[in-house]
C-alpha cells in the first residue's frame, strides 16, 4: 500500500493562512510572529474525508453532468427549523435551528459556551428529538454533575466521550440523531492529518468531515471553539469559512451578564444578539435587557445619562457614565470602557473647538455600565452631554434619554431606526428625548404624548437645553 504524501506547510495560529515558508508577519490578518509549521498529510481514498464524501448521493463522478444546473431551475425551499426551547437563542439564529446546518459558538474558556448547549440538548430532547452530546473535554459523571444543577433531563439524549473523529463519525452514522454537540473540536483528533490535537490543520480537517456530516446526514451540528488569550490555540476564525453560522459569547466571567451575537448565519440576520444571565442552575434569558442594565442607576448625579443602541431589531437603552477632573499628571489619562477611546477622544477635541469647553488638562473616564461594548455612533450625542455634566458637576434629568451621531463640526447627525429607539424609550417611562433635529417629526410621532421630543442640529444646543 503507498504512504501518504507528506510536507510542511506554515499556518497561521490567528487567521489559518497557509504558507510554504515562514514569514514574520501574516498577508492575511497582519499579525506578527503567528506562524508554526506543522506537516500536513494528502490523504487516500480510505481516508475519513474520501468514506465521508462518498455517502453524498448524486450522479457518478464520470458523469458531471446532472450538477450544473440553471439557476431558474433551482427550487426554493426555506428549509426546517427546529426550535431549541431557548428564545433568545432562536432570535439570533433567524427563527430557529436550521436542519443539516454547522453552527460554530466560540468564547472564553468558562464563559457558558457548554452550560447553554447543554441547555439547548435537554429543552430539544424532552421536545421528541433524538440528542448526541459529544465531548472531548469531561467525562460522563462531570456532564452528569452539569446537567444536574441545570434540571431534570428527559427524552432520547446520548452521551459520548471520544476524541476520535472517526470513531465520532461512525456514531453519528448509525445513530443519525437530529442535534449533535461537538465539546469542543480543539480536542477532536483526525488520523488523516499527523498533526497534534488542537493544531490549525486538525481543527480544519475535522471541521470540514463534520461538515460533510452534517450535509450529507441532516444532522444539525453545534461545534465549540475556544478562544484563548495567548493564540497559542486554532481560534474559531479558522473556521469562519466554513461552517453556517458563527456565534461569540461575551461577556466578563466576573460580571452575571452574557451577550450571544451572531456574526455570521447562512439563514438569518447578522445583526441580533440575545442576552443571558448566568446563575447556578445555568443561563437564565434576559427578554428585557433595557430594564436590567438600568436596574440601580443613580437618580440625581452629575456625569450619568441614558442613551439607546440597536442591536439587529433589538433597541437597548444604557447609562452612560463619565468623570471628568482636573489633571495633576502632565499627560492628562483618557480612558474608556464599553467604547472606542479613540472615538472619545474625538468627542473631546469637538467640545473643545465647538463649544469652548477645556478639557486639556483634564482626566476623563466614559463607561458603560454592565460591561457593555457598543461601537454605534448614536452614542456620541451622550457622551457629549455626560461629559459637559461631568465638567461642570450638574446633574440632567434622570428622565432623560439621548442618541445622535455628532460630526467634527458639532453638528448633531441622523441615526438609524429612530422610531424603535424612541418607542423604547417612552415603554421605560422617560419623559425627555433628545434627537437630531432632521428626525423630530418621526420622533414625534412615535412618542404621541407619551414624552417631549427635543430636536437639536449641534452640540452646543443641546448642552444649553439639557444642562
Amino acid at each position: 500500500m503507498a504512504k501518504a504524501k507528506q510536507a510542511n506547510i506554515y499556518f497561521c495560529q490567528s487567521c489559518g493562512y497557509e504558507s510554504a515558508k515562514w514569514m514574520g508577519q501574516c498577508p492575511g490578518c497582519h499579525e506578527w510572529n503567528t506562524f508554526v509549521e506543522e506537516p500536513v498529510s494528502k490523504g487516500e481514498p480510505g481516508s475519513a474525508s474520501f468514506r465521508i464524501a462518498s455517502a453524498a448521493k448524486g450522479p457518478a463522478r464520470g458523469d458531471i453532468s446532472g450538477d450544473v444546473t440553471l439557476l431558474k431551475d433551482v427550487a426554493l425551499s426555506e428549509g426546517t427549523r427546529m426550535p431549541s426551547g431557548i428564545s433568545e437563542l432562536d432570535r439570533v439564529l433567524g427563527g430557529g435551528v436550521m436542519q443539516g446546518s454547522l453552527t460554530l459558538i466560540g468564547g472564553d474558556p468558562g464563559i457558558g459556551k457548554s452550560t447553554l448547549l447543554l441547555q439547548v440538548c435537554r429543552n430539544m430532547s424532552a421536545s421528541g428529538f433524538k440528542v448526541l452530546y459529544v465531548s472531548g473535554e469531561e467525562s460522563k459523571a462531570q456532564i452528569k454533575m452539569r446537567a444536574d444543577r441545570i434540571g431534570d433531563f428527559s427524552g432520547d439524549m446520548h452521551l459520548f466521550c471520544e476524541t476520535s473523529l472517526d470513531a465520532v463519525s461512525e456514531v453519528l452514522r448509525s445513530m443519525k440523531p437530529d442535534v449533535c454537540v461537538i465539546d469542543s473540536i480543539q480536542t477532536m483528533y483526525n488520523e488523516a492529518v499527523s498533526s497534534a490535537p488542537g493544531s490549525v490543520s486538525q481543527v480544519r480537517e475535522s471541521t470540514q468531515v463534520l461538515m460533510q456530516l452534517a450535509k450529507v446526514l441532516g444532522i444539525s451540528i453545534f461545534i465549540v471553539g475556544h478562544v484563548t488569550k495567548e493564540g497559542t490555540v486554532a481560534g474559531p476564525r479558522v473556521l469562519e469559512h466554513m461552517v453556517d453560522t458563527v456565534l461569540y459569547f461575551e461577556g466578563d466571567r466576573h460580571v452575571s451578564y452574557r451577550i450571544l451575537r451572531g456574526v455570521k448565519n447562512r439563514f438569518g440576520s447578522t445583526n441580533e444578539i440575545g442576552v443571558f444571565e448566568m446563575r447556578s442552575e445555568g443561563l437564565a434569558e434576559v427578554s428585557n435587557p433595557s430594564e436590567y442594565l438600568l436596574d440601580g442607576r443613580p437618580l440625581d448625579a452629575s456625569g450619568c445619562i441614558v442613551s439607546c443602541s440597536v442591536e439587529g431589531t433589538r433597541p437597548i437603552l444604557i447609562e452612560i457614565q463619565s468623570l471628568v477632573c482636573k489633571s495633576n499628571l502632565g499627560i492628562p489619562r483618557r480612558q474608556a470602557s464599553g467604547v472606542d477611546i479613540n472615538r472619545v477622544n474625538l468627542l473631546m477635541a469637538v467640545l473643545e473647538k465647538r463649544c469652548g469647553i477645556h478639557l486639556g488638562d483634564c482626566d476623563a473616564y466614559v463607561n458603560l455600565t454592565g460591561g457593555m461594548k457598543i461601537s454605534e455612533p448614536a452614542l456620541d450625542l451622550a457622551i457629549v452631554l455626560v461629559m459637559v455634566s461631568s465638567f461642570k458637576n450638574k446633574s440632567i434629568s434622570p428622565g432623560v434619554v439621548a442618541f445622535g451621531e455628532v460630526g467634527l463640526s458639532g453638528e448633531v447627525r441622523t441615526v438609524s431606526q429612530v422610531s424603535q429607539r424612541v418607542s423604547e424609550a417612552v415603554r421605560l417611562g422617560f419623559t425627555t428625548i433628545i434627537v437630531p433635529a432632521s428626525t423630530l417629526k418621526e420622533a414625534q410621532k412615535s412618542a404621541g404624548k407619551g414624552a417631549e421630543i427635543i430636536g437639536v442640529s449641534n452640540v452646543r444646543e443641546a448642552a444649553d437645553r439639557i444642562i
